[in-house]
């Protein structure tokens, strides 16, 4: 059957493209569908199509033959379409046809006896257009119906691939597809396959199913074992796609109809929060500070209204699941990126508090970018979101104090601590550093975000002594209450060596808290000292036991000199070396006399240093040229000139050095 299409006229009112069956006979029938005519014959309509049957029935029952008055009246224009009228005389226009006038015309080739390609992108638009034409099985054998019904059940439905591809198509025919139960069945595979599949393979090619029992050869490797997966052969409908990348083409109903769906079938949280952090990104805008336009056609009207895209963004938090997700920075830097837009978008605040609390569950996770949330409310004065960090902070050691309530006391009894804390404790330093420089940022909002910490969450305090120092330089206007509370943050006793010496340099401070320093540097120095010596006192015992037999080796030595030419040289070699630890154990006596010495002057400077507290109060009532000199008179007194340099607390070159001084005197 060999078929043509053209551009006739129609209606005056409007022109048509014109489809014709050309087998050799005339066609006696025209069928509208949108803007086509279908140019058909009667008979193998009517053999597959119940409706059609009744449609031309009826039509043919209704024509009434023109009578002889009637024809003598016809003018001779009329005589010339003559033939056109008797061709057309059963015309029929179905304006409600669920599906495009493609489908129509691959419908009418169905009754024609031509094969036709099905595939999961047509067969949910022909099994909509088979139902509207009644092509029953009942009405005849092997109608469309039935043909579109075995080709869902054992192709499409057995392959998540092209069930996603067949509910894409589905969009088009709603609602007729979704009472046929299309969308569901399609829905019910998807979330089938996604439940049964590893979570472990998020990010591998994933296999499709349909097709396991193919091209084995292509079969990935990893370490030797065979996977599942399939190679990538370079094109986007390649094996090699993950499906989730597919799940985004879908419509926001129908996206949200399968979440809904994977919930209820137990699927792994991972699955169903990495297919909706590929459908956030592919239609929200700044979810990822990299990509800050979506991944749409170049045609404007594919664009997401800013309503529609605030549906959708609360449409994916209001599903994201309540577990910890067990990935790494990653999902946790899509959710810092959601929050963003949320800002944005002006959500709601249940929304943001939803995801707050979320963000908060895995903060041990996020880097110093993810915290840098921009203020996008004319309320807030500071450059960054400092009370949105604190909320997040907060739900953190909520759900830690939860979590861990055993594990903390048992953490405790055996002197350790959470890892998690202390990279948080780390992160929320780095963050206080970061908007210390922000002059707008006010004391009170700073000190409350730097004490919000537990104190476990600090091995060393050089990290926020490190932020107050940018703070009290971006802020010398603050009063000297304030800078006395600012500086209360920090814990003297937990800095280390390079950060005592620059804080009794630094002007900035308040003598109060130079004093505090000077004070907690000398008893840092003089319980390294008192380790050393605890460590050396055990060699004297040592010492006498090699000092005995070096007595006894020299006699023999002695003895063994009238008979040198008997003495082998081994015995002179061993000799010499009792002699040079003779000689090394009295020079480390007079180390530790004078170590001693040094510990009892370092005794006498403490309790001036207990005085000098006790005066404190005094010397800060008077001017300010006063307070530099009693500042100047504690740098001479206790020779604090060092050079300048603060470490990272967290760091753990600042952990070897001190163990490398603690540890040195044993060798």
């Amino acid at each position: 059957m060999a078929t043509e299409s053209q551009a006739v006229a129609g209606k005056p009112s409007a022109k048509r493209q014109a489809w014709f069956c050309t087998n050799g006979l005339p066609s006696d029938i025209v069928i509208e569908v949108d803007d086509m005519a279908f140019h058909l014959h009667k008979f193998p309509l009517m053999s597959k199509s119940r409706k059609l049957d009744n449609l031309i029935t009826h039509r043919e029952e209704n024509y009434v033959t023109p009578t002889r008055e009637n024809q003598n009246e016809i003018t001779e224009s009329e005589e010339l379409e003559e033939d056109e009228v008797e061709e057309e005389h059963c015309h029929i226009v179905l304006s409600d046809f669920p599906c495009s006038s493609e489908i129509f015309e691959m419908a009418s080739k169905f009754c024609y006896g031509v094969k036709i390609d099905l595939n999961s992108s047509n067969v949910a638009s022909l099994r909509c257009a088979g139902e509207f034409l009644e092509m029953t099985e009942e009405y005849s054998e092997d109608n469309l119906i039935s043909k579109t019904e075995r080709f869902l059940s054992q192709t499409v439905l057995k392959s998540i691939k092209e069930s996603i591809k067949t509910l894409k198509s589905c969009e088009p025919v709603m609602p007729l597809a979704e009472t046929l139960g299309i969308t569901q069945r399609c829905i019910a595979s998807i979330a089938s396959k996604a439940h049964s599949s590893d979570p472990a393979l998020f990010g591998w090619p994933v296999s499709d199913g349909a097709n396991d029992a193919q091209d084995h050869t292509k079969q990935m490797l990893w370490h030797g074992i065979e996977t599942g997966g399939r190679k990538k052969s370079g094109g986007r409908g390649s094996n090699g796609v993950s499906w989730f990348e597919d799940l985004a083409q879908l419509s926001l109903p129908l996206f949200k109809q399968l979440i809904f769906s994977m919930r209820d079938q137990g699927v792994s949280s991972e699955i169903i929060e990495s297919s909706l952090m590929n459908y956030a990104k592919k239609y929200i805008p700044g979810i990822s500070r990299s990509n800050r336009k979506p991944s749409l056609p170049s045609s404007s009207s594919s664009m997401l209204t800013e309503t529609e895209q605030k549906e959708l963004l609360e449409t994916i938090i209001s599903n994201l699941p309540l577990e910890k997700s067990s990935k790494t920075s990653t999902t946790t830097r899509f959710h810092f990126g959601l929050l963003r837009t949320a800002n944005i978008l002006n959500a709601s605040e249940a929304c943001k508090a939803a995801l707050e609390k979320k963000i908060g569950s895995q903060l041990e996770q996020a880097t110093l970018d993810d915290l840098l949330i921009p203020s996008y409310s004319y309320l807030n004065e500071t450059l960054y979101d400092v009370g949105c960090v604190e909320r997040i902070l907060s739900c953190f050691l909520d759900g830690f104090v939860e979590r861990n309530a055993t594990e903390d006391n048992q953490a405790e009894d055996d002197g350790l601590r959470s890892p998690a804390l202390m990279l948080v404790g780390k992160l929320i330093d780095g963050y206080l550093a970061e908007i210390a420089s922000d002059s707008n940022l006010k004391p009170e909002k700073f000190y409350n975000l730097a004490i919000s910490l537990p104190e476990q969450a600090r091995l060393f305090d050089d990290g926020v002594y490190r932020a107050v120092d940018v703070y009290l330089k971006a802020h010398p206007w603050i009063s000297e209450a304030e800078r006395d509370k600012i500086c209360g943050v920090i814990d003297c006793q937990k800095l280390t060596l390079e950060a005592c010496t620059h804080a009794a340099q630094n002007d900035r401070l308040p003598l109060r808290a130079v004093v505090q320093v000077l004070f907690f540097e000398q008893l840092q120095l003089r319980h390294a000292i008192a380790g050393t010596l605890i460590a050396a006192e055990t060699v004297p015992a040592e010492t006498g036991r090699f000092s005995a037999v070096s007595r006894r080796e020299t006699e023999e030595m002695q003895q063994g000199d009238e008979m040198e030419d008997e003495v082998p040289a081994a015995i002179a070699h061993e000799s010499g070396t009792w002699r040079e630890t003779v000689r090394e154990n009295q020079m480390l006596r007079l180390d530790m006399d004078s170590m001693r010495t040094r510990v009892h002057q370092l005794e006498r400077e403490c309790s001036t240093m207990k005085k000098l507290i006790d005066q404190i109060d005094k010397a800060e009532a008077e001017p300010q040229d006063g307070a530099r000199r009693w500042r100047g008179s504690l740098i001479r007194r206790f020779g604090c000139k060092f050079k300048t340099q603060v470490c990272d607390s967290h760091e753990s070159a600042v952990l070897d050095g001190r163990r490398g001084r603690n540890h040195h005197p044993q060798q």
